[in-house]
């Protein structure tokens, strides 16, 4: 039996967010499902971590997967599942504070895990998963 044929892959760019700083797509769209790589707070104009406390960074990399969401004609009522990393679990309250205020209603399923290390000295990474 042969198998299906491979669902077309498109990747999503846009300006609205920071060019991947590695051999990665920013968000692959399979079909109806958007597959969004883990953001930092990078500012997209400079490509630098933005400075400030993690809620400054966390509100900056919302502000990029909206932007890779616009771009793949989506928003965060789209977003079925969210992965968050935190260098200090200690941030856990702050980072939910700004989360919070990016979904309403059935807000995505999600877990959150402390790492000892993230790219770029960040505070917090998050990466998600939305089906149009």
């Amino acid at each position: 039996m042969t198998p299906p044929p491979p669902s077309r892959r498109e990747r999503i760019k846009t300006p609205g967010a920071p060019a991947p700083i590695g051999p990665y797509s920013s968000a692959l769209l399979v079909g109806e499902t958007l597959y969004c790589s883990g953001q930092i707070g990078l500012d997209p104009a400079t490509g630098e971590l933005v400075e400030g406390d993690v809620q400054e960074e966390t509100t900056r990399i919302l502000d990029n997967i909206g932007a890779v969401l616009r771009a793949a004609d989506m928003d965060f009522d789209h977003v079925v599942q969210a992965t968050l990393f935190l260098r200090d679990m200690d941030d856990y309250a702050p980072v939910n504070e700004v989360y919070a205020r990016y979904f309403s209603g059935a807000a995505p399923a999600r877990e959150a895990l402390e790492v000892g290390k993230l790219p770029r000295g960040a505070s917090v990474e998050i990466s998600c998963i939305a089906v149009r």
